[in-house]
């Protein structure tokens, strides 16, 4: 399962506003191959594929493809502003090692 923190389904609430025309529609939390730690995440406002698992979570829902839900199920995206930005933040409880720049992580 992946969630959202209320704070970031608001932000993902207002990002939507006006782009999500399909009830197909929602956020796609992904998982890519690159960074220096060997896997990047990928948010992105998608349609559902066949395959996917589905996530509803505050009104929104979360779209995951079967190979991405084996390195994120249990994890929650938050959003963050801090001195150094805002932005999307995934708490995963399977990263066993993230780099320097946090924008890619490793599992066991």
């Amino acid at each position: 399962m992946v969630t959202l923190t209320d704070i970031a389904a608001t932000k993902v609430k207002e990002l939507m506003n006006g782009q999500a025309d399909s009830p197909d529609t929602g956020l796609r939390v992904a998982v890519r191959g690159g960074g220096c730690s060997g896997f990047q995440y990928a948010l992105a406002f998608d349609e559902k594929r066949d395959g996917d698992q589905i996530f509803e979570h505050n009104e929104i829902r979360l779209l995951v493809d079967s190979e991405s839900l084996e390195f994120v199920d249990g994890s929650e995206v938050d959003y963050v502003e801090s001195l150094q930005g805002a932005g999307f933040s995934v708490n995963n409880p399977k990263v066993i090692a993230a780099c320097g720049c946090g924008q890619s992580f490793r599992t066991a």
